[in-house]
């Protein structure tokens, strides 16, 4: 098994924007849904966005129309382009399947949105 490694992350300030990139290669990437996670202090993780194999996306409600999530098969990376970001956009990332298994939850990258 090959965990997915996520980067991008980092601190920027409200209204910013941060592209998060995320490589994995092995068949059940190119078989499921590709997903974005994220998960505050205290909170549980939830589904940020998700891209099918036919390019078909769905986002949560609380990023719809300021992230938008991509894919590049030929390098077996999924990104998560987000724009205008809020405070509550503060949380580790996390990319996997959709929906997920346990065994493919890597290290996460933080993004912290901050004055």
């Amino acid at each position: 098994q090959v965990q997915p490694v996520e980067s991008g992350g980092g601190l920027v300030q409200p209204g910013g924007s941060l592209r998060l990139s995320c490589a994995a290669s092995g068949t059940i990437f190119s078989i499921y849904p590709r997903a974005w996670y994220r998960q505050a202090p205290g909170k549980q993780r939830d589904m940020v966005a998700y891209i099918t194999r036919e390019d078909r996306t769905n986002y949560a409600d609380s990023v719809k129309g300021r992230f938008t999530i991509s894919r590049d098969n030929a390098k077996n990376t999924v990104y998560l382009q987000m724009n205008s970001l809020k405070p509550e956009d503060t949380a580790v990332y996390y990319c996997n399947t959709f929906p997920s298994f346990t065994t493919y939850w890597g290290q996460g990258t933080q993004v912290t949105v901050s004055s």
